[in-house]
């Protein structure tokens, strides 16, 4: 654990303010849920909840399944993190921190598939190295609420999607949220 020196005291209600640059630093806004963690030594541990999160182990053997079907790479994906990858070029990917134009799709509830050059393609981490050169999005819906996203990438360029990979990412979003609704 990391100190980072801020000290707040706790109001007559019991709530205490997270700083506004640690809310930035972490991607956490109004209304966000928190998971709050103790341990022995008394520390009181808050982390960003993902609803999906839960499905992790079973987002990563779905991506398997994917990934293995289609020859792709096949991404899940919260709100903040990637949670699942799986084929070529998943260790480039895996749980890092996706980037503001794939959280901003997933909130608007995007549904595409697009080739690099395109408007809607976009890079999926911060970090993205823009090696994939087309992209199937299907936004995780669970009861109302955009939780993520199933991602399908193709960077052989002998070989192209079509729209199977849109169904299949849209199949495959539509599966994880109903699991999350269970």
């Amino acid at each position: 654990m990391k100190a980072t020196g801020i000290v707040r005291r706790i109001d007559d209600l019991g709530r205490i303010v997270v700083p506004k640059e640690i809310r930035r630093t972490l991607r956490i806004r109004e209304g966000d849920p928190l998971e709050i963690f103790t341990d022995r030594e008394g520390e009181i541990i808050l982390k960003k909840y993902s609803p999906i999160g839960e499905l992790g182990q079973f987002a990563g053997e779905y991506a398997e399944s994917l990934a293995q079907t289609t020859g792709y790479l096949v991404l899940v994906t919260d709100c903040d993190h990637v949670i699942a990858a799986s084929g070529s070029g998943k260790k480039e990917f895996e749980e890092k921190p996706v980037s503001r134009q794939l959280e901003e799709a997933i909130s608007e509830r995007k549904n595409y598939q697009a080739s690099a050059g395109d408007a809607e393609f976009m890079k999926v981490t911060l970090d993205d190295a823009g090696e994939y050169t087309e992209q199937a999005f299907s936004t995780i819906i669970c009861e109302g609420d955009a939780i993520g996203a199933v991602i399908i990438c193709n960077k052989d360029e002998k070989k192209k999607m079509n729209d199977t990979e849109g169904k299949l990412a849209a199949a495959a979003a539509s599966f994880l949220g109903r699991q999350m609704e269970q």
